[in-house]
Order: structure tokens, then C-alpha cells, then sequence
């Protein structure tokens, strides 16, 4: 890369920085001193196709595409989705956002498609004193993993920290509990963390253990850094990196397998979007873990920044993987909500 091409594209990657951190910021403000979870209205606008250049088509990789939407808020706060959570039902959703708050609301179906999203509420997740994360600076909110009987864990990026939230108590307005990480998390690359938290279920291997997994903190080999976290036990791992992509999200598929959310970023070709599948028993301390691609996709498809993965299966026993998009609270980017079936399971 020549010196002149070098410096615009550093100079550009820091006006984006500059403006993201302005548009967060932005975002964020109301949410500092309001703690009550808000009811807002979310619009939503039909995706019909996946692949912008053929309508008709609806397999892509190991996923058959069943529908998506184009949200919109009028609310301030909203945008910037940077992690999600699938209830059972395959409707109701949790998901955290950039500027440090939650978003809990419903997805309503037309012939098994998303339609509308409904009883749509946001609020500022809560430190342990009480008050928003993000008026203590810790407003990255970029992973999220369920833990069971509803007990959730938020990944803080930039802080590098770790939240414990029961949502049983007090809904969206429970407090976090700091969960206890090793030292080296202090050596991640700044804005590059924790973009997976996932926490298998009984029966599944690492039942109960909490696994971190880097976006592009890499180890000396060039892999994400990752974790297994038991408590005051902790096993480190690597997850190899490939083809210039982050790791953006994960989800647990039961009852053997992580699956990861990535995505890549030029400012040549746009974004990028690529599903890995990896099997947890593969998951060892030292270990190095690899996984087949179940799809990729790039600008030619509907995709955007995409952060956030949940899983849920269907009465009829189907299981879908729902995508959704981080906008960073910019207006030449979306908010999108994408379906997919995963065939064969």
C-alpha cells in the first residue's frame, strides 16, 4: 500500500472513530440519569430477498433464507444492537446496544416470515450502584449470553469487564454483579474484545462455563483469543482466524456446537458476513479450533454491520438463526433483522 493510500485510509478510520464515538455519545444522552425502561415504536420495513440480484433465490450455504426487516426508531436511544439473545418462542427478543442499554421487544409473524416488531422497550443497563453503565464510561455493551432461569452475562468492550444481570429481578432495571476475568483481559486490543460471550447448557460439553471469544485480540500465531471461564478457574484457547474476518457474535446451537457470527470491513469491497461452525468438544485449555463455513456473504447480499445471533427452534422442529445489525447510529447504515433456516438440522 503505497504511503499517500496509507494515509488516507488511517485518516478515514479515524474520522469514522470520531464521528461513531460523537453519534454514541449522542445516543446515550437521557440514558445517563433515566433508569425506567421506556416503551418505544420500532418501524419495520420488509426485506423480501436476500441476494440483491436474484429475488428468487433462497439458499445460500447451509441456510435457506425465510425473511427480514428494516428497522427504524424515532426514539433517540435507538440503534447501535450489538448482541442478542432468542427466547424459546422464537418471538421474543433481548438484545444490548453501543450506548450502554437494553432493548427487549417481540417479532411478529406473517406466514412464519418477521412482519413487525412489538411491545418494543429500552432501558440503561445498571452497575451495581444502581446507576448507568454508561455514565460510568462503560457503554460498549457488545456481548451477551444467556446463563439460565434468567440470569444474563454482558460483555463491556474498551472496560473490559464482565456483567452478571438476573433480569428476575427487576426486569430491565436489575443491577449488574462485576464477574471475576484474569489479568491478561487487561492486555486486549482496545476495541477489539469482547464481542462472544456463550454459555452452553447442561448436557452440551463446557455446560455452565462462561466462553469469551475476541473479536481480533490475536495471539502470537495471528487466532482470537478465548476463554473458558469456571469460576476462579480459568483455560485459555484460540479460535482460528481467516480471510481478514472478526468475530462479531456467537450462539450456542444444542446441544454441540458454537456457532460464530463474523464479519470483515475494506474500504474497497464494504462489509463482509460469514457464519462458522465449531464443535464444542473440540474446545480444549491451549487448544486451537476451526470451523466450516455455513455461509458468507458480502454487499452483493442485504447485510450490514452484523453483530448480534440467536437460535430458537420451532414447534415444527426447524432451527433459526436470527441476524441483526449494528447502524452505529450512523445514517447511511441500517438496522437489520435477518431469518435464516439451518438446513438439515
Amino acid at each position: 500500500m503505497s504511503r499517500l493510500r496509507r494515509r488516507f485510509v488511517w485518516s478515514g478510520a479515524a474520522v469514522a472513530a470520531l464521528v461513531l464515538a460523537a453519534a454514541i455519545a449522542w445516543a446515550a444522552e437521557g440514558l445517563r440519569t433515566s433508569t425506567a425502561p421506556t416503551h418505544i415504536t420500532v418501524d419495520a420495513a420488509p426485506i423480501a430477498s436476500f441476494d440483491n440480484r436474484d429475488p428468487s433465490r433462497v439458499r445460500f450455504g447451509a441456510l435457506e433464507f425465510r425473511g427480514g426487516l428494516v428497522l427504524t426508531s424515532g426514539y433517540k436511544a435507538f440503534g447501535g444492537i450489538s448482541a442478542l439473545h432468542m427466547e424459546a418462542d422464537g418471538a421474543h427478543f433481548l438484545a444490548v446496544t453501543d450506548n450502554g442499554s437494553w432493548l427487549k421487544a417481540r417479532i411478529v409473524y406473517d406466514q412464519g416470515k418477521p412482519a413487525g416488531i412489538a411491545d418494543a422497550e429500552m432501558a440503561p443497563a445498571l452497575g451495581s450502584d444502581g446507576t448507568p453503565l454508561a455514565a460510568h464510561g462503560w457503554h460498549d455493551l457488545e456481548s451477551l449470553a444467556a446463563a439460565g432461569n434468567g440470569e444474563f452475562y454482558v460483555g463491556i468492550e474498551r472496560v473490559e469487564r464482565i456483567e452478571r444481570f438476573d433480569l428476575r429481578k427487576g426486569g430491565l432495571e436489575a443491577r449488574g454483579t462485576p464477574v471475576k476475568v484474569p489479568p491478561d483481559f487487561k492486555t486486549f486490543k482496545y476495541n477489539k474484545s469482547l464481542e462472544c460471550l456463550a454459555v452452553p447448557p447442561a448436557g452440551s460439553p463446557h455446560a455452565g462455563d462462561l466462553i469469551a471469544v475476541t473479536e481480533r485480540s490475536l495471539d502470537a500465531q495471528g487466532n482470537h483469543r478465548a476463554f473458558i471461564l469456571h469460576g476462579d478457574r480459568v483455560e485459555r484457547f484460540s479460535v482460528k482466524r481467516s480471510d481478514d474476518f472478526d468475530i462479531s457474535d456467537c450462539a450456542v446451537l444444542p446441544p454441540g456446537d458454537l456457532l460464530l457470527l463474523e464479519r470483515s470491513f475494506s474500504f474497497t469491497a464494504g462489509v463482509g458476513m460469514r457464519l462458522r461452525r465449531i464443535p464444542l468438544a473440540e474446545i480444549k485449555d491451549g487448544g486451537l479450533v476451526d470451523g466450516a463455513a455455513l455461509a458468507t456473504a458480502d454487499m452483493a447480499y442485504q447485510i450490514d454491520n452484523m453483530e448480534g445471533i440467536g437460535v430458537h427452534r420451532t414447534a415444527e422442529g426447524e432451527t433459526v438463526l436470527t441476524l441483526v445489525s449494528d447502524d452505529n447510529f450512523s445514517p447511511i447504515q441500517r438496522t437489520l433483522l435477518l431469518q435464516f433456516t439451518l438446513v438439515g438440522e
